[in-house]
């Protein structure tokens, strides 16, 4: 196994970011959701998407895969290493704020929750779905942060089909839910990387 210090930095972040997980996903699962959208489809998805983010955790601590690792001149190490530390560093911010604006809205499956509300302020002001901007920001960290051919784009890999499939079913679920107030807010709002020259509105508040 390639020996570096960014497998200690992607091991403190993964850990940070599923005590975020853990402390808002509490209780969850005694909230029997008002609607359910999800389908077979979208439950593969996040068991490919699972298995790519969960790869590393039986990686790091054996020998396994070991096969795959590779390493890199020092310069382009340290290049990688830094950018893997603040894509880490921002997407688990992200990952912090779309959980704690969400609330009780959140839900990891495709459902409207009772009461569901349309969060539309902090980070959901210029982003429609910051949590999934969260989950690439890891991936990508995860990719740069572990010298493994196989461990570390794993996550970045089953993100794609699971962003490409999944976000479109949620924005239909969403104007079902809350029709032209959802529609307003995507026409301000961008999918997962806000634009330079968009601006927030007083409907985001």
């Amino acid at each position: 196994m390639v020996d570096t210090p960014w497998r200690a930095i992607f091991l403190v972040g993964f850990v940070l970011g599923s005590l975020i997980r853990w402390y808002y996903a509490r209780g969850h699962r005694r909230t029997r959701p008002a609607r359910r959208f999800s389908g077979a489809v979208d439950t593969v998805l996040v068991l490919l998407a699972g298995v790519g983010l969960m790869l590393p955790v039986l990686y790091l601590p054996t020998h396994w895969l070991e096969f795959a690792d590779y390493r890199l001149p020092p310069w382009a190490d340290l290049t990688g290493g830094l950018l893997g530390t603040l894509s880490f560093a921002a997407g688990l911010w992200v990952f912090w704020r779309a959980h704690a604006e969400l609330g009780r809205n959140w839900a990891p499956s495709l459902t409207i929750q009772p009461n569901q509300a349309l969060v539309t302020g902090g980070v959901y002001r210029r982003v429609r779905h910051p949590m999934y901007a969260a989950h690439a920001l890891w991936a990508v960290a995860q990719a740069l942060l572990l010298r493994n051919w196989l461990v570390g784009p794993a996550f970045l890999i089953a993100f794609v089909p699971f962003y490409l499939v999944r976000v479109p079913r949620e924005e239909r679920m969403m104007i079902e839910q809350f029709g032209e107030r959802y529609r307003a807010y995507m026409r301000r709002t961008d999918r997962l990387v806000p634009s330079p020259g968009r601006r927030s509105t007083k409907e985001d508040d």
